[in-house]
């Protein structure tokens, strides 16, 4: 065989072999025009939505420019993710039929199939990456030890946190710094203490201890691996073979120990056997349901992730958005003074309408999630704007982009402005988290102004690495002593 008949072979070869996998990654781009749905076309390689691999900015931009361009012409679109099929929906009223109504069909979440408790048990284990009776289980499990009567024993608890953190930044004020006072930094030091003592039972003071483990780890408690993001696009397969670890072994061994000291210490003490807090209802429940201690963690975890996290990023962007908006942080101000006074009351901090509306609509700005992704768990038919219909299939991912919704003019005039008047009327009822956001706010307004420092940037731009809303480069604020 001669050398150019060689090198022709081989070239054919590698021109069939890249044949084939364009072929492979285009092989069902067909899917929603087969099904008449309407659809962005989607990038080879990344699908409808490029910036979940590539983090150049935040994936919502993605969802939003999608949402922008359909919103008027349809109720729902097809978009890939990666090669993966999934339904966008952009109409409010059908998110809402999803979310109630037609719930039964959309009853697990997405993460319940990215997650094995096998190989990530403190994670395996909240609700919400559990599917079917195993979440009901879950979630009647963990509800009842943040009652109304258990919340409102812990209050004197958050209220002495609450003064150890004004006291933090009484000592920013004395010794100030150019960039200000690190807002994440000073929500989490707060959180860490409440997650500490209202849930573990145990002292800690983050705000002299910066060392705190609490603290330390926060960083390490997520793994995120963009390579196994990007084998699991292209070969969805791959990801019912090989489940990925949320909750990095390292947090969850020192979690383990933490809580294990904490149930040892409760066990062995007698003061604080009758001390009606959380660790008190998880000892009772693990004697009524012979629960093993990992599923205590198990149950304490679902506590931190969703309060952790969650509260301290909430109380955060309200800070912020109270320091950008010093009319309404007066307004604000003069509430909390006219209705509290120095009573600290725990049902007088819950008639604070205001208080209640600025909260919600800085969730409305920055909010926990972006958008929702639920699993089709019994297929349904859905009509879209235009009259076809569309048979959702069983195992499905449905997207409900809940922020650009949020953020429709359309829906919410001036979407772009804070104006807690939205939610005057909206007066939610009384959680864990809520009740920390509410306190922290009200002890630091009455004695605090707070202004936005010139390292904050002053637009929405999200941090693209961070799951959660978070706004890009950081909030840092001053605070000024009234």
């Amino acid at each position: 065989m001669s050398p150019e008949t060689v090198v022709l072979i081989s070239l054919w070869l590698i021109a069939t072999l890249f044949g084939l996998i364009y072929l492979f990654l285009r092989w069902n781009f067909n899917y929603w025009s087969y099904f008449k749905v309407n659809g962005p076309k989607p990038d080879i390689y990344f699908g409808n939505l490029p910036s979940a691999v590539t983090k150049k900015r935040h994936v919502i931009y993605d969802i939003w420019n999608i949402y922008d361009v359909y919103k008027h012409t349809d109720y729902f679109v097809g978009i890939f993710k990666n090669r993966t099929p999934q339904l966008m929906i952009l109409n409010p009223q059908m998110a809402k039929q999803i979310y109630v109504k037609d719930f039964k069909h959309f009853y697990d979440n997405e993460a319940s199939t990215m997650v094995d408790e096998k190989v990530d048990f403190l994670f395996g284990n909240n609700p919400f990456s559990s599917s079917g009776e195993k979440w009901k289980q879950r979630r009647s499990e963990i509800v009842p030890g943040l009652t109304l009567n258990r919340i409102k024993a812990m209050f004197p608890i958050t209220l002495e946190i609450c003064k150890r953190m004004n006291v933090f930044i009484e000592g920013q004020i004395k010794n100030p710094s150019l960039e200000g006072t690190n807002a994440k930094d000073l929500t989490s030091r707060f959180m860490a203490d409440i997650i500490a003592d209202c849930i573990m039972g145990i002292q800690s003071d983050s705000f002299r201890d910066s060392n705190s483990p609490l603290l330390v780890l926060r960083e390490k408690m997520f793994q995120y691996s963009p390579v196994y993001s990007i084998i699991v696009g292209l070969l969805p397969v791959i990801h019912k073979l090989k489940k990925m670890r949320f909750i990095t072994k390292e947090y969850e061994t020192y979690f383990v120990g933490l809580m294990e000291t904490a149930i040892n210490i409760r066990k062995a003490g007698t003061e604080t056997k009758v001390r009606c807090d959380f660790l008190n209802y998880m000892l009772q429940l693990q004697q009524k349901k012979n629960l093993t201690n990992m599923e205590v963690c198990a149950h304490s975890m679902t506590f931190l992730l969703d309060g952790f996290e969650t509260v301290s990023s909430i109380l955060a962007h309200t800070l912020l958005m109270l320091a950008r908006y010093p009319l309404i942080q007066q307004k604000l101000r003069q509430e909390i003074t006219d209705k509290l006074g120095k009573n600290r009351d725990f049902g007088i901090i819950h008639e604070l309408p205001y208080l209640n509306a600025c909260i919600h609509e800085s969730l409305r700005i920055f909010p926990v999630d972006f958008a929702s992704t639920k699993i089709c768990t019994e297929p349904i038919e859905l009509i879209n704007k235009n009259g076809t219909t569309f048979k959702v299939p069983r195992g499905m991912i449905v997207i409900i982009p809940k922020y650009p919704i949020m953020m429709d003019d359309e829906y919410y005039p001036d979407a772009c402005e804070f104006q807690p008047e939205r939610f005057l009327e909206d007066n939610g009822g009384v959680t864990f988290g809520f009740v920390q956001i509410k306190a922290a706010l009200v002890e630091i307004l009455t004695k605090f102004k707070v202004k936005p420092n010139p390292k904050t940037r002053n637009d929405y731009t999200f941090d693209p690495t961070y799951f959660l809303a978070r706004l890009k480069g950081g909030i840092f604020l001053d605070f000024e002593a009234i």
